[in-house]
C-alpha cells in the first residue's frame, strides 16, 4: 500500500500525519495533493447514514428541550387560572390606617397610594384594573319611620369617600355632595337601586339613630347608577352599588338591609363623626395575577410576606408617616395552597417524560451498535496500521459533531420560538444533556469495540441483573413504606424510577426467558411441514451476526414504552372514574333536579324521565325540620327523604352512597289514622347510624304534612338525596307515607341516572314552566360537574404531557425495533438470498421476517403489561390523585386491567405494522442486491 497507486487515504496514518515529502533512500518524490480532511471524506461517503444520524439527534433535542417548556408554560397557566378563580378580594393587597384627627385633605390619602404602589415589585405589580382607595366609616341605623325595616329592623347606612369614583357611576337624579353647611347634615349620594329599596329619595335627610354619641344627618343630594356592578373596582363594595338584604347573628337570623353612601372630598373629616370614632383610610392594591410565574413563586411570596409584615412594611410606614398602617391579603395562603398543588402533579406529571427519555438512551444505544457493526473493520484496519484508540475516537466525536450539533442547535431554537416562556435553564439543560447522548454514543461504543477482548463473563451480567433487581425492591419498598415524598418535596424520585427500574427488571427478565421459550417454539414448529416458522422462530431465538442472543436493548425500549405508558394511563383512567364518583355523590347521580323551598310539577319529571339516555329516575321528598319523638333526648330533628324503595335503592347503589335492599322498606302499608294524626300501621324506615346505636325499634316521625309511626328497619350511611348531610337522617318509602299523608304534595328533588346534557336539560326545564321565574329550579349533572372539576389548566398540563411523552415513547419504540431489524439486515438478507436460489417466494419472505420479529413484540407486550399491572399494584397504595381530580379523594389506585391492555396491544400492534413496511420496503431490495454481489460470506 506504499506503492504509487496508494489513495491519499492510505498514504496518510490513522492519526492523520501527512505522508513524507521524498520516496525512501532520499530520492525526490513526485508532487502528491493534499489529503482530503477526514471528516467531510466520511460524511460524503455514507450521507444517509449522516442524515439519518442528524435527524434522530433534531428529534431528541427538541423532545427534550420541549418537555420542560410545556410543563412550565402548565404550571405557569395553572397557577395564574387558580388565582384569577378566587376573585380580586384575596388576591389584592389592603392597605388600612386610621384617618388623620383635624382637617383630611384627598391629597393625603393620594400620596399615601402612590407610596403603596411604589412598594411593590418586582416580581408582583399592580393588575391594569388598578388600585382603589379612600376613607369609610362604620354604618349607622337610620331613624326615619317611613324607610324599608324588614323584621323590624331599620336600615343602616355607611358613608365613603372613593377617589376616582366618579368614573365608575353617573348620576341619574340630583347633584354630586358638595362641602356641608356648619352644623349642618353630611351631603351623600344613593345608589339608585340602593335608595329605592330602602325608600330613600333626594332631598329627604337621614336621621341616624340615638348612640353614645351625637347624632348626625346625611342629605340625600343625588342618586347615581354603576356603569357595571360587575366591575373589579367594587370588590367588597357592592353595598354601594345596591342595597345589601343581612342577617343578625341571632337565632332565628333577622334581615335587614345595609347600604352605602358617597360623600365628597369636604366631608372628609365629617366621617368619624358619623362613624361614632369608628373611621379607617382604606387603600385596596390588586395584585396583576397574569404575570406570576410558578418558579418564581416562592421569591414572590416572600416579596408579599415584606410588604406585609416585613422590611418593606417599615419603610412603607415611614415613608407615609402612619405608624398604624396595616396592610393585610390572602396571597400567601393562596400562593401555599398552589405551591402544594403543583408539587403533587409533579411526579405524576414526571413519569411520561421520563419513560422517554429511558426509551431514546434505548434508541441511541441501538443506533451506536447498528453504526459499530457496519464500520468495525474499518476501525479494526485503522488500530492495525498505526492508529491509537484515543485518536480515532477524537475522530469519530469529530464526526458525530459535526452532525449532532447543528442539528441540536436548530431543535433547541425550534422549541423555544414554539414555546415561548422566560424559563431557559431547564431548556438548555435538557437539551445538552440529549446532545450530550447523541454526540457520544458512537464514540463510546467505537472505543468499546477497539478495547482489548475479553472472554464471555455470564458472572458480571449475573451481578448487573441482581444490582438492578436489589435498586427496584429497594425502590418499591422504601415508596410503599413512606407513600409519596412529603407536601413541599417536588417530585419524588423513586415513585418516577420505579416503574422504570420495574421495566428494566422485566426487560432482563424476558431476555433470559425469551430465547428458552421461543427455542422451544422453534422445535415444535419444526415438526411440522413447513419451513418458514421453524427458520423465523430459531432466528428468533438466537442472536444474529454472530452473537449467542438476542439483543436485549430492543426489548427493554418496548418494555419502558409499555410500562410507562400502562401505568400513565391507568392513573389517567383513575382520576376520571375517581372524579365521577365524586360529582356522582355531590349530585345525587347523575342529574337532579330541585326546587328550593317549593315543588317539582308532575308534568316535569315526567318529561325529564323520558329524556333518552335515561336508565332509570325517581322522585325524593325531602324536608329538613322533621323531628323525631321517642329518642333518647325526647326529641331529636332529622332530615327526612320519602322515595320509592327500588328506584332509590338503585341509585344509592349507583352512587355508592348509602346502599340499601328495597326488600326491607317493601313491609309497610298505609292503615287509618289514629286520633292524634298518627297512621295505625308503623311505616318501615331506614335510619342513619347515630339513631341506630340508640337501640330503639319505633318513633314518632313528625313532619309539616303530619305525624307518622314509623319503625327502624335497617340502618344507612348516607343519602343520595343530602350527601353533606351531618344531621341524623331517616328514608321512608314514598307509598306508604304519600297515602297516608295527603299533604306532603310534590315531590321538591329528581334524580337519574344515565348520559344527560346540562343544556338540553335546562331547556326542558324552562320549556316545563315557561311562567317559572329565574332560580325557582336547579338544575345539575354529574357531567357538567366533572367537566368543571376537570377544567383545572393544571390537570390539563399533566395530560398533555403525558399523552405527548407516550407518542414519543411509542415512536422510539418503533424506531428501536426498526433499528434492530436492520443491525440483523445483512446477516438476514444472505440467508433470504440463499432461500430465493431454493425456490423461496416473496411472500414468503416477508412471512419470515414477521415470523422473527413478532415474537419481540409480543413479550415486550406481555412483559410491558405485567410490568405495568405490577407497577400499579405496588405503587398504586402511594399514589394520591387528589391535584388531578379537583378535590379531596382517599389515597391510592387500584389495577385497571383496560389501560394497561390497550397500551400493550396498541404497541404491539404499531411494532407489527413497522416490521410489516419495513420488510414489504427493504426485504426484495436486499434480497436483489445480495444475488448480485454473491455470498461474500
Amino acid at each position: 500500500m506504499t506503492g504509487p497507486a496508494a489513495t491519499n487515504a492510505e498514504r496518510r496514518t490513522p492519526d492523520g500525519a501527512e505522508p513524507p515529502g521524498t520516496a525512501r533512500g532520499g530520492a525526490p518524490s513526485r508532487a502528491v495533493p493534499p489529503p482530503a480532511p477526514w471528516v467531510r471524506t466520511r460524511l460524503r461517503a455514507t450521507p444517509l447514514a449522516t442524515l439519518i444520524g442528524a435527524a434522530l439527534a433534531f428529534v431528541a433535542v427538541l423532545l427534550s428541550a420541549a418537555l420542560p417548556r410545556a410543563e412550565d408554560r402548565g404550571a405557569d397557566q395553572a397557577l395564574r387560572s387558580f388565582l384569577e378563580s378566587r376573585g380580586p378580594s384575596p388576591t389584592s393587597l389592603w392597605a388600612t390606617a386610621p384617618p388623620h384627627f383635624g382637617q383630611q385633605t384627598p391629597k393625603e390619602l393620594d400620596e399615601v397610594m402612590a407610596t403603596l404602589v411604589s412598594g411593590t415589585g418586582p416580581l408582583f405589580r399592580v393588575a391594569p384594573s388598578g388600585p382603589v382607595h379612600g376613607s369609610s366609616a362604620d354604618a349607622r341605623s337610620l331613624g326615619n319611620p317611613g324607610l324599608a325595616s324588614p323584621d323590624g329592623i331599620p336600615p343602616q347606612l355607611s358613608l365613603y369617600h372613593l377617589r376616582e369614583a366618579a368614573g365608575h357611576v353617573r348620576l341619574v337624579e340630583g347633584r354630586w355632595p358638595g362641602a356641608p353647611e356648619p352644623g349642618g347634615p353630611i351631603p351623600v349620594v344613593l345608589s339608585q337601586s340602593a335608595a329605592r329599596s330602602i325608600g330613600a329619595r333626594v332631598g329627604m335627610v337621614l336621621e341616624s339613630a340615638a348612640g353614645w354619641s351625637e347624632p348626625v344627618n346625611a342629605e340625600v343630594v343625588g342618586l347615581y347608577a354603576a356603569n357595571d356592578e360587575a366591575d373589579v373596582y367594587w370588590t367588597d363594595l357592592a353595598c354601594l352599588t345596591h342595597a345589601c338584604l343581612s342577617p343578625t347573628p341571632s337565632h332565628p337570623p333577622r334581615s335587614y338591609w345595609q347600604t352605602g353612601g358617597l360623600v365628597g372630598p369636604e366631608s372628609l373629616d365629617r366621617l368619624v363623626d358619623w362613624g361614632q370614632g369608628k373611621a379607617r383610610d382604606f387603600w385596596r392594591i390588586p395584585v396583576d395575577t397574569g404575570n406570576l410565574r410558578a418558579d418564581q413563586l416562592p421569591d414572590t411570596a416572600a416579596e408579599i410576606a415584606s410588604y406585609l409584615a416585613g422590611p418593606t412594611a417599615s419603610r412603607l410606614r415611614g415613608e407615609t408617616h402612619k405608624s398604624d398602617l396595616e396592610v393585610v391579603s390572602g396571597l400567601p395562603e393562596l400562593f401555599k395552597q398552589a405551591e402544594a398543588r403543583r408539587r403533587a402533579a409533579a411526579p405524576l406529571a414526571a413519569m411520561g417524560p421520563a419513560g422517554v427519555a429511558g426509551v431514546a438512551f434505548v434508541v441511541f444505544c441501538l443506533a451506536a451498535a447498528l453504526t459499530g457493526d457496519r464500520r468495525e473493520s474499518e476501525l479494526r484496519l485503522l488500530l492495525a496500521r498505526g492508529g491509537s484508540r484515543a485518536g480515532i475516537v477524537r475522530r469519530l466525536l469529530a464526526e458525530s459533531a459535526v452532525t449532532v450539533l447543528p442539528a441540536a442547535a436548530l431543535a433547541t431554537a425550534l422549541a423555544v420560538v414554539l414555546l415561548p416562556t422566560p424559563r431557559v435553564t431547564a431548556t438548555v439543560l435538557a437539551a445538552s444533556a440529549a446532545t450530550l447522548v447523541a454526540l457520544l454514543a458512537f464514540p463510546v461504543r467505537a472505543a468499546v469495540l477497539l478495547s482489548p477482548p475479553r472472554g464471555p463473563s455470564p458472572r458480571r451480567r449475573l451481578v448487573a441483573e441482581l444490582l438492578v433487581l436489589a435498586a427496584t425492591a429497594a425502590a418499591v419498598f422504601e415508596v410503599r413504606s413512606r407513600g409519596i415524598a412529603p407536601a413541599g418535596s417536588g417530585v419524588d424520585p423513586l415513585l418516577v424510577a420505579a416503574p422504570l427500574l420495574l421495566a428494566l427488571c422485566g426487560g432482563l427478565l424476558l431476555a433470559r426467558v425469551q430465547p428458552a421459550l421461543v427455542g422451544a417454539l422453534a422445535r415444535a414448529a419444526g415438526r411440522g411441514p413447513g419451513l418458514i416458522g421453524f427458520l423465523g422462530l430459531a432466528r428468533a431465538a438466537r442472536g444474529t451476526g454472530g452473537m449467542s442472543r438476542p439483543s436485549v436493548l430492543p426489548l427493554v425500549a418496548l418494555l419502558l414504552a409499555v410500562t410507562t405508558g400502562g401505568f400513565g394511563a391507568t392513573v389517567l383512567t383513575a382520576v376520571r372514574d375517581v372524579r365521577l364518583e365524586v360529582v356522582r355523590q355531590a349530585v345525587g347521580g347523575d342529574a337532579q333536579i330541585t326546587a328550593p323551598g317549593g315543588t317539582l310539577p308532575e308534568s316535569l319529571t315526567k318529561a325529564a324521565a323520558a329524556l333518552p339516555g335515561v336508565r332509570s329516575s325517581v322522585n325524593v321528598w325531602t324536608e329538613d325540620n322533621a323531628f323525631l319523638i321517642g329518642t333518647k333526648p325526647g326529641t331529636t330533628q332529622v332530615t327526612v327523604v320519602v322515595a320509592d324503595p327500588v328506584a332509590y335503592a338503585e341509585l344509592s347503589r349507583a352512587v355508592g352512597r348509602g346502599p340499601f335492599d328495597p326488600a326491607v322498606l317493601a313491609g309497610g302499608a298505609p292503615g287509618a289514622p289514629a286520633p292524634s294524626g298518627t297512621s295505625a300501621a308503623p311505616v318501615p324506615a331506614l335510619v342513619s347510624g347515630d339513631l341506630a346505636a340508640e337501640d330503639v325499634s319505633s318513633y314518632l316521625l313528625r313532619m309539616e304534612a303530619g305525624d307518622l309511626q314509623v319503625t327502624v328497619a335497617g340502618v344507612i350511611d348516607g343519602t343520595p338525596a343530602r350527601p353533606g348531610a351531618k344531621s341524623t337522617t331517616v328514608v321512608v318509602p314514598a307509598g306508604p307515607v304519600t297515602a297516608a299523608l295527603p299533604k306532603l304534595g310534590a315531590p321538591d328533588r329528581w334524580y337519574a341516572l344515565g348520559s344527560f346534557d346540562q343544556h338540553r336539560l335546562e331547556e326542558l326545564v324552562r320549556a316545563a314552566d315557561p311562567a317559572a321565574t329565574a332560580g325557582l329550579y336547579r338544575v345539575r349533572t354529574s357531567s357538567a360537574e366533572a367537566a368543571v372539576l376537570g377544567s383545572d389548566p393544571l390537570q390539563r398540563s399533566a395530560e398533555r404531557l403525558f399523552w405527548a411523552s407516550l407518542a414519543g415513547a411509542a415512536g422510539f419504540a418503533v424506531l428501536a425495533v426498526l433499528l434492530t431489524l436492520v443491525r440483523a439486515a445483512p446477516d438476514r438478507a444472505a440467508l433470504l438470498a440463499r432461500l430465493r436460489t431454493m425456490g423461496l417466494r416473496p411472500r414468503q419472505a416477508v412471512l419470515l421476517i414477521l415470523t422473527e420479529s413478532v415474537p419481540l413484540a409480543l413479550a415486550a407486550a406481555l412483559g410491558g403489561a405485567l410490568a405495568a399491572a405490577g407497577a400499579v399494584a405496588f405503587l398504586g397504595p402511594a399514589v394520591d390523585l387528589s391535584t388531578l381530580v379537583g378535590a379531596k379523594v382517599p389515597t391510592g389506585i387500584r389495577l385497571l386491567a383496560w389501560p394497561v391492555l390497550v397500551q400493550a396491544l396498541g404497541l404491539t400492534v404499531l411494532v407489527a405494522g413497522a416490521v410489516l413496511a419495513e420488510a414489504a420496503i427493504s426485504g426484495r431490495r436486499q434480497i436483489t442486491t445480495e444475488l448480485r454481489a454473491g455470498d461474500q460470506r
